[in-house]
């Protein structure tokens, strides 16, 4: 199949899955949800994030969860880079591409971020250019490419501006996120027309939440226009603790099945991308 015949979903149940969940997944649980998800098909899974454990205490053990999965060849696998402490800790890790975060909002930025919109941006230049020598991409997440929990709905003018300076510092790839899955199909076109010439929708990342029920519809319409890369979450985990009232991202399964039933491939056997859910939902309901 050509890249345009082919869907391409980031894994981010291990990170953005778990991440807001109260009770502490034991290490080596997280690490059999990783190995599992390794034999998906998928081809990028976001492991963990190096944040400080007292904001996210779930993946305080990111060291101890890369250090022990089993790698497969073909799979990138990523973490969340925060800030320059976080990129300290991943130098004793193996990752093969950071993410960094920003916001098209202020008052997300100082929430999420402690910081303004510029102070983030400025925050994550530096860090952009040492994972590129050392060879590692970088994704960039928008957060709040829609509308804002504090803030209402986002400024397309604030959008544009911010993607323009991702694209001058030379991040590898763009992550507009609708963080508190709030989006209907039209803001979808809205996101797409308020970057119109900037970047090309095959070669963005949408990440959609399912908080009002409609991030499969939101994603049909995206990849009507031209989107071709998602984040989802195994069993459709997650949600955002500095974003009030997000729920779970799109789930991977009903991603992947849109995307078949629109004549796309991802690349995902079924069988054993279930199998990795119902492990995750008992351990889960277990502890």
């Amino acid at each position: 199949m050509t890249h345009n015949q082919t869907i391409e979903i980031t894994e981010m149940g291990p990170r953005d899955g778990l991440q807001n969940i109260a009770t502490i997944i034991p290490t080596q649980d997280k690490v059999a949800l990783i190995d599992k998800l390794s034999q998906c098909g998928l081809k990028r899974i976001e492991a963990t994030a190096f944040v400080h454990p007292s904001w996210v205490p779930q993946l305080s053990d990111a060291e101890e969860v890369l250090g022990a999965i089993k790698r497969k060849t073909g799979v990138q696998y990523t973490a969340l880079v925060p800030n320059m402490h976080g990129w300290e800790r991943s130098l004793a890790t193996s990752i093969d591409e950071i993410g960094v975060l920003t916001a098209a909002s202020d008052a997300f930025c100082e929430k999420n971020l402690n910081t303004t919109i510029e102070g983030s941006v400025k925050r994550l230049q530096p860090l952009v250019e040492l994972a590129h020598e050392h060879k590692q991409t970088v994704r960039c997440y928008i957060s709040c490419a829609v509308q804002c929990p504090f803030g209402g709905p986002t400024q397309q003018a604030i959008l544009r501006e911010l993607t323009q300076t991702l694209i001058d510092f030379g991040v590898d790839d763009i992550d507009y996120g609708d963080t508190i899955g709030v989006a209907e199909p039209d803001d979808i076109l809205r996101l797409l027309d308020g970057i119109d010439g900037l970047i090309e929708p095959d070669s963005l990342t949408l990440h959609l939440h399912n908080t009002n029920g409609l991030a499969v519809d939101c994603a049909r319409v995206a990849i009507q226009n031209g989107v071709r890369r998602f984040d989802a979450s195994v069993g459709g985990l997650g949600g955002c603790p500095y974003a009030p009232g997000a729920e779970g991202n799109v789930s991977t399964e009903s991603l992947h099945q849109l995307s078949a039933e629109m004549g796309f491939d991802t690349g995902i056997s079924v069988d054993v991308l279930l199998e990795a859910k119902r492990f995750i939902i008992q351990k889960i309901q277990s502890c």
